[in-house]
């Protein structure tokens, strides 16, 4: 773990607390969220009302509104999620995640920046497989729920091309594509493609 959850003069633990998938968390202008377990998205819209995902995290982050300056701004849960809340008078305890935070927020960017959508729908697998997967006989499976929609608004796309270009994904061998919208990244032959 990146810090100690509470300093040794706290005597009193923060109550964790849970939310089911697809719900929103509260939001508090003085209050983080550190994630014990779960995936969540923080979203935003545009006045077209087109919703731009701002970034996505998992256990051992921290969310919440302080970290970000876009006036609507919502955090929903991909999965069943465990959250500790963070006060301000907390903030100094969490640096380590703070500059975590920022660094995935930037990978995000990065991965939204390239032109074409099969490239970035390559990227952001890869980076999600390293994030969230974990090591099966086939590659890495991606154990988050995420709908074509997900992804298109993480990634600024529309569905249909998401959709368009995860099918050739998958006819090439790439992806697998599994119940319950997970995926399976098959990373080495990932890797070939985007040279």
């Amino acid at each position: 773990m990146l810090f100690t959850l509470l300093s040794t003069k706290q005597s009193v633990k923060p109550i964790r607390q849970q939310f089911s998938p697809r719900s929103i968390l509260p939001i508090k202008s003085n209050q983080l969220w550190k994630i014990e377990s779960g995936v969540v998205k923080a979203t935003t819209w545009l006045e077209d009302d087109a919703i731009v995902t701002l970034g996505i995290w998992g256990p051992g982050d921290i969310v919440g509104k302080a970290l970000s300056k876009v006036e609507a701004y919502q955090i929903e849960c991909l999965t069943k999620v465990e959250l500790i809340p963070f006060h301000a008078q907390e903030w100094q305890e969490i640096t380590d995640l703070l500059l975590a935070h920022i660094q995935q927020a930037e990978e995000l960017l990065l991965i939204r920046s390239y032109k074409k959508t099969d490239v970035m729908v390559i990227k952001l697998l890869s980076w999600l497989a390293k994030r969230f997967g974990h090591e099966v006989k086939n590659g890495q499976l991606i154990d988050v729920r995420l709908t074509h929609q997900d992804i298109a608004e993480m990634l600024g796309a529309t569905r249909v091309t998401v959709t368009r270009v995860l099918i050739q994904l998958e006819q090439q061998g790439l992806i697998e594509r599994l119940s319950l919208h997970r995926f399976l990244v098959k990373e080495e032959e990932l890797w070939h493609y985007e040279i």
